[in-house]
């Protein structure tokens, strides 16, 4: 973890005055920052869940109000079992280890295909935590379009005639978190890779060659700093 050095009670007066709410992050990585110190993938793995605490512990300490985090893909099943095997594991041995007291836990994404011991620590973290100050979004099984799909389905099951954006944004894994305002991808690649697609409609978007291990508060800090320099006009013009 790198030195703070930022002044914290600066970054948070940029979090309150440009109304930082809801913060994402693309956790890319663990498996090249383990290739390069000649260890398996599944080690990087384990690596980043340090980062992760890391991480939600700074953005805690910032004041900001929601953090979505991106775990598990709907496509990493194809994966080596190994791998995924050792990814769920994680999960189960972290899931209620990882945040601050806080922060709500919740988990969005399709954890039907899960573990039955995860879907029942996950029932149980989510309830255990539920109402806090704060929100952590844990996206496991997660992609984009299944979820809007999914919400659309739902909306038709429920007898719709015709269906609104504001009917489609309730009806999504993230319904109750704030608009989403800052999308952070670690690793280097220049993509979302199916995250949020109807959440970044007006996120910004900060991009970094660290890769999420090593990520730390400072890394935090300067992605906020990035955000303070942004002009968000959503399709308008500068007051």
């Amino acid at each position: 973890m790198s030195d703070i050095t930022y002044d914290i009670e600066k970054i948070k007066e940029v979090v309150r005055e440009r109304s930082l709410r809801h913060i994402a992050f693309i956790m890319d990585g663990n498996g090249r920052w383990a290739k390069k110190r000649g260890m398996p993938r599944e080690y990087g793995h384990k690596v980043g869940v340090e980062a992760f605490k890391r991480v939600i512990e700074a953005c805690d300490k910032l004041d900001i109000e929601c953090v979505t985090v991106y775990a598990f893909s709907t496509e990493n099943w194809k994966r080596p079992k190994r791998e995924v095997n050792s990814i769920m594991k994680l999960l189960d041995e972290y899931l209620d280890k990882s945040c601050p007291d806080s922060v709500s836990i919740r988990v969005i994404g399709d954890i039907s295909a899960l573990d039955e011991r995860i879907r029942e620590k996950i029932i149980n973290i989510q309830n255990a935590t539920e109402g806090r100050e704060k929100t952590v979004n844990i996206a496991i099984n997660y992609g984009s379009r299944a979820e809007i799909t999914n919400a659309v389905n739902c909306l038709i099951k429920e007898g719709a005639d015709s269906i609104t954006e504001d009917d489609i944004s309730r009806k999504l894994y993230t319904a109750g978190s704030p608009d989403l305002d800052l999308i952070v991808r670690t690793g280097g690649d220049l993509r979302i890779s199916n995250f949020l697609l109807w959440q970044a409609a007006y996120a910004e978007f900060y991009f970094t060659d660290k890769l999420w291990p090593d990520m730390s508060e400072s890394d935090v800090a300067d992605a906020v700093l990035s955000f303070n320099s942004r002009k968000r006009r959503y399709g308008g013009l500068d007051k």
